[in-house]
């Protein structure tokens, strides 16, 4: 089986929720207030969240905006209170508008996923905003994803650089590794990858796990650094066991191919299958082609099919690809050449272009579909366009048959 390696490179993971019990740079209010405010917190961290949040409401009301913005969170997740969004919403508000900038950055978080408020990306980039210049490092963080992806704001990788440079500068890690990303791809700034590199360490050192990972990256392909497969291995496992998956993925495809360690397939497929679980799906492509393959464990295409359809429903367009084929061939599904269509197209539009030859080539041959060579062409061009070459072979095959009728 081929080895599979996607690294998550090129686009920018947003962290979700705040750390909201730090209080540099916030004025202190009544010392009642204060006090109920750090009583809560003791409170909290012992878990009694009936206590803490009575004092939280105390400090808040009292002028205490972190209270605010903490007793939010508890409305949020429903911790010492019945969870209720539109609740937390409304404290975050009043913290924000306080002043207390930690507020702003999570009011922040729930006007971009639409959580106890109206979806509003650009209201979203405005609060990051505030908090950013508040001085909250994890605001420009996510302000700079704004400006990378082009939500709420326009986009402008020379504006994302700057705020992952200032997240990064203020201590921020997941600026580090996101304006490393920005390097290596050459995004806003000059393409880099010794410098990428150096900022993914950075990030790595500094705890963050999604920096270890792309660094273990540049490792395994000798990218901005020599070629070491052991030193891949171990930032992959440095990853992992901090939680990110994608590491688990990649120390995965380490042990299937036996680089830099020795060669476990079954080690391989644990690893697949933790990060299929914790939600990577590219995990869950590489362990349905293992049970499709029958490579470590019995031969199972009706588990193979599960575990593509996971990763396709999850966006992994391999997975689409590859569950077309399942349906088209009828293994561990019903056969059902329109549903392998629409996974083609899925695939296709997804960038998989495989999907597209393969969508092309039924449209040639009229497989259970009325016969269209110029819906081929188009596709087979796309392939071809793609960089796949079954599909610039069979356009030219198609220019062929019409030069000769």
């Amino acid at each position: 089986m081929k080895k599979v390696v996607v690294l998550l490179v090129c686009a920018v993971v947003l962290l979700v929720g705040y750390i909201v019990l730090d209080k540099s740079g916030i004025e202190l209010p009544s010392f009642d207030a204060n006090k109920a405010y750090k009583q809560g917190i003791a409170f909290h961290k012992n878990k009694e969240y009936d206590k803490a949040f009575e004092l939280y409401k105390k400090a808040c009301d009292g002028g205490e905006m972190l209270g605010c913005t903490i007793l939010g969170a508890m409305y949020e997740y429903g911790n010492g209170v019945e969870k209720n969004e539109q609740k937390a919403a409304e404290l975050l508000k009043k913290a924000c508008d306080g002043g207390e900038m930690f507020g702003c950055g999570t009011l922040g978080v729930k006007y971009e996923y639409g959580n106890g408020v109206e979806k509003n990306e650009q209201k979203a980039a405005e609060l990051y905003k505030k908090a950013c210049d508040g001085g909250k490092m994890l605001g420009c963080y996510d302000l700079g994803v704004m400006y990378s992806n082009g939500n709420g704001v326009e986009k402008d990788f020379s504006k994302a650089v700057e705020l992952f440079k200032k997240a990064c500068d203020g201590g921020k890690m997941q600026g580090c590794g996101s304006l490393g990303v920005m390097y290596e791809c050459g995004n806003g700034v000059e393409k880099n990858e010794q410098k990428a590199a150096e900022l993914y360490k950075k990030a790595c050192d500094g705890g963050d796990m999604l920096g270890c990972t792309n660094l273990g990256f540049m490792y395994e392909k000798g990218k901005g650094v020599e070629k070491d497969f052991k030193k891949a291995v171990e930032l992959y496992k440095k990853a992992c066991d901090g939680g990110n998956m994608l590491g688990c993925y990649g120390l995965g495809d380490m042990y299937v191919g036996g680089d830099g360690v020795e060669k476990n397939i079954k080690k391989g497929i644990e690893l697949y299958k933790k990060a299929c679980d914790g939600g990577n799906m590219h995990g869950c492509f590489n362990l349905g082609l293992m049970y499709a393959f029958g490579n470590g464990v019995e031969k199972d295409f009706s588990k193979a099919a599960e575990l593509l359809k996971k990763a396709c429903d999850g966006g992994d367009m391999h997975g689409c690809y590859n569950l077309g084929v399942m349906y088209a061939n009828g293994n561990g599904v019903e056969k059902n050449v329109k549903k392998a269509m629409d996974l083609y197209n899925k695939a296709c539009d997804g960038g998989e272009m495989h999907g597209c030859y393969n969508l092309g080539t039924i449209y040639a041959n009229g497989n259970d579909v009325e016969k269209d060579f110029s819906k081929a062409a188009e596709l087979f061009k796309k392939a071809c366009d793609g960089g796949e070459m079954n599909g610039c072979r069979s356009l030219d095959l198609i220019y062929r048959l019409k030069v000769n009728e």
